[in-house]
């Protein structure tokens, strides 16, 4: 604890100095600057999505919005267990839109009107997902999109609809419906909640917890039947470009090399460990999503071609930045 607490001191006087030498980009970048200093988005995200639980975030669902030559797929958001799309992709949403994309946003996965989301069990969460890309793919003329994903939304959802709801051709990857998954400190292998959930397993209480919570609870415990069935014969889709992106302060999905996967058969994997690129970043789970480094990563997965240096900033437990 006195070593995070160093490192956050520390973040805030490169925060005040303008961030460490050599992590700029070039002067003549041109992407948009990172979305850091909103220290209070994901505060104000949450409470707003308790008073409108069905607004997409700024930026999302333009459903006239036709991709460019520059950006010719559309990007879906998935957000994480229990949270919805206005308080997972306020920040994100209006960045990549501001970059060009056209930026989708659903919630799925539970009672519509409900500010909690993707609580469901994780199989017909990914149902849903399906039939929203299809509409998507429909309304944008696009052949495929890139997924970007929090939590369940990065890890089982997405990757329970590549494998068995038609989001892949494993016979003609060129069909694919989904070029790249991209996951923000995803639950690929089950989490055990800092330890809680092995405490759960072991006393039989899953099922009461899925009770108040939801399946998705269950579904997402390491070596649920849900995973299983989710691992049998590798992580990974022919044809489909993944980057993991977790951080090792994560408090849910732990341990956090839970997060990562390993390449199949004509499938490309990065595992990117956060602390790795900006070593003063200590978002966790929840902040990960409200955490700018993670933006930009994010942003340089969807179009490598054109990958920036990452401007490390400052990044908060629970807050982000």
């Amino acid at each position: 604890m006195r070593t995070r607490w160093a490192v956050v001191c520390a973040g805030l006087v490169l925060a005040l100095t303008g961030g460490p030498a050599g992590a700029a980009a070039a002067a003549d970048d041109p992407a948009p600057p990172p979305p850091s200093g909103q220290l209070l988005a994901a505060p104000t995200a949450f409470a707003g999505s308790l008073v409108h639980p069905d607004a997409p975030p700024a930026g999302a669902n333009d459903w006239s919005c036709r991709p460019t030559r520059e950006h010719p797929r559309p990007v879906v958001l998935l957000h994480a267990t229990l949270a919805n799309a206005y308080n997972n992709w306020s920040l994100l949403a209006p960045w990549l839109k501001q970059q060009g994309y056209c930026v989708f946003a659903p919630n799925y996965g539970g009672v519509p009107g409900s500010p909690f989301q993707a609580s469901g069990p994780i199989p017909a969460a990914a149902r849903q997902v399906a039939r929203y890309v299809d509409r998507v793919l429909k309304a944008t003329g696009a052949r495929q999109v890139d997924l970007v994903g929090h939590s369940q939304g990065g890890g089982p959802t997405p990757r329970w609809y590549l494998r068995f709801e038609g989001g892949t051709d494993p016979v003609h990857p060129k069909r694919n419906k989904v070029h790249s998954l991209i996951a923000l400190a995803p639950s690929n292998h089950g989490g055990t909640a800092s330890g809680i959930g092995i405490l759960t397993t072991k006393l039989g209480l899953n099922p009461t917890m899925s009770g108040v919570v939801g399946q998705a609870w269950s579904d997402q415990m390491v070596g649920s039947e849900m995973n299983r069935k989710l691992d049998e014969g590798g992580d990974t889709q022919p044809g489909v470009h993944y980057t993991v992106i977790a951080t090792r302060y994560d408090e849910f999905a732990t341990p956090y090399t839970n997060n990562f996967l390993t390449a199949g058969p004509g499938a490309t994997v990065r595992n990117i460990l956060i602390q790795e690129i900006c070593p003063l970043d200590v978002s966790e789970h929840l902040a990960i999503a409200y955490d700018s480094n993670a933006a930009q990563l994010v942003s340089n997965a969807l179009d490598p071609a054109h990958a920036q240096p990452v401007r490390c900033s400052l990044a908060l437990p629970v807050l982000g930045g």
